[in-house]
């Protein structure tokens, strides 16, 4: 975490958290982006428990931000234009519970921020199926291991396969019109 007491904290979960990492970082008024797990019921799980579908977890990114340069809504904005927000089951090849899509809430004002912005995507147009993502109350965050951090710069050619072959990248450029290495 950055030593700026300005700095907030958001929690989404969007499939696997290596594909979520990469469209935060390194933005203007991003402090840091960490891969976790969230909103379960074990404390310190593991990888391979979160997988297991056991633990209740999800993988997430906790952004740590700056509102005045990099605003909530911002966020919000660039997440759902990662995910698939009207599939139930998962993210792309990963599926099962740890890998649905959350908006994970740390206050009121994000919530009702994160609501107002998926009623607007609802009302796009954008996709013809209901938006399923939730909006739920923030739990403890537990960080990832270390070799899950920063995945995309520590092994770019797996991460650019794993992107690409999973359908994300496709589905971001088909829904978004634009193109999309993350």
């Amino acid at each position: 975490m950055s030593e700026s007491s300005n700095y907030q904290v958001a929690t989404f979960a969007g499939g696997c958290f290596w594909c979520m990492v990469k469209p935060f970082d390194e933005q203007p008024g991003i402090g840091s982006v960490t891969s976790g797990y969230t909103g379960g019921h074990i404390s310190n799980p593991t990888y391979k428990e979160v997988c297991s579908e056991t633990t209740g977890h999800y993988e997430a990114v906790q952004i740590e931000y700056d509102p005045a340069l990099f605003p909530y809504e911002k966020l919000l904005k660039v997440y759902w234009q990662q995910i698939d927000p009207t599939d139930p089951g998962g993210q792309f090849f990963d599926r099962g519970q740890s890998y649905k899509t959350v908006i994970f809430y740390h206050d009121e004002d994000q919530r009702k921020l994160a609501e107002k912005s998926k009623k607007e995507l609802e009302d796009s147009g954008v996709f013809s199926k209901p938006i399923v993502t939730e909006i739920l109350p923030a739990k403890e965050f537990y960080p990832a291991e270390e070799y899950h951090q920063d995945y995309y710069k520590k092994n770019p050619g797996h991460y650019n396969r794993y992107s690409r072959g999973s359908g994300r990248v496709a589905f971001i450029e088909n829904h978004w019109g634009e193109k999309n290495e993350s």
